[in-house]
């Protein structure tokens, strides 16, 4: 029961993220940047429960701490590389502190 509640968590977490444009004509107004730059981060968790973030390996208790120091509290996107054989707690745990300091999680996976 609690694996289908997880699925569905993070099936809404990811379809709520997209955004399309509405595709109506508007005249934007100007601004000094143009662009807003998003943090993107990403975090993987190997089959032996070794956690790397981007390129440097962390411990689950330090992962909050290493995430906030990178981001310094902006909101940005967390790429989730998890093998398939982890348990989906360590997942779970994840994404509660990815939401906690406001960065979208992206699970990826391969095609089938």
């Amino acid at each position: 029961m609690t694996d289908i509640v997880f699925l569905l968590l993070i099936f809404f977490m990811l379809t709520a993220s997209f955004i399309t444009p509405s595709g109506l004509p508007v005249n934007l107004p100007t601004a000094q940047s143009a662009s807003i730059s998003m943090q993107k981060n990403s975090l993987t968790i190997t089959a032996d429960l070794r956690y790397v973030l981007n390129d440097k390996e962390v411990t689950p208790e330090t992962l909050e701490n290493e995430l906030l120091r990178l981001t310094g509290g902006q909101e940005g996107t967390l790429s989730l590389n998890i093998d398939a054989s982890v348990p989906t707690g360590h997942t779970a745990k994840v994404a509660g502190i990815a939401a906690k300091l406001k960065q979208k999680t992206v699970l990826v996976t391969r095609p089938e």
